[in-house]
């Protein structure tokens, strides 16, 4: 009987191991960024007024985006869409942005070459 016992949790085990496996792999599938979709975005849509690459405001009250913290871009374009945080044209282009479509300007302009500050 041990060893039939053994058997089915063996095989329950197995089968747990499986469902997870499937969920996380549905989750990461899900959450991962298409390569180069931050860039796209920000060539078609944000560089008429961050200039390419965000490193080149057409306006001086524009800010440079280059080289931000991935985190404040993230929590900064949230606060646009969301319209805690309020700016007429920024509110208006955040507003349709997607979770994932922030996270990938943030990644893509975070990564950018900006502005350093040298020690």
């Amino acid at each position: 009987m041990t060893t039939l016992g053994g058997t089915i949790r063996f095989a329950q085990v197995l089968v747990q191991t499986g469902v997870l496996c499937a969920v996380l792999a549905a989750g990461a599938s899900t959450l991962a960024f298409e390569e180069g979709a931050g860039k796209k975005k920000a060539e078609q849509v944000c560089a008429g007024c961050h200039g390419p690459a965000g490193n080149k405001p057409v306006m001086p009250d524009t800010p440079r985006l280059a080289g931000q913290h991935y985190d404040y871009l993230v929590q900064a374009l949230a606060a646009y869409r969301k319209g805690s945080r309020q700016n007429p044209i920024m509110s208006a282009m955040a507003q349709p942005l997607t979770e994932q479509e922030i996270r990938e300007l943030a990644l893509y302009y975070s990564t950018q070459q900006g502005l350093t500050i040298k020690y």
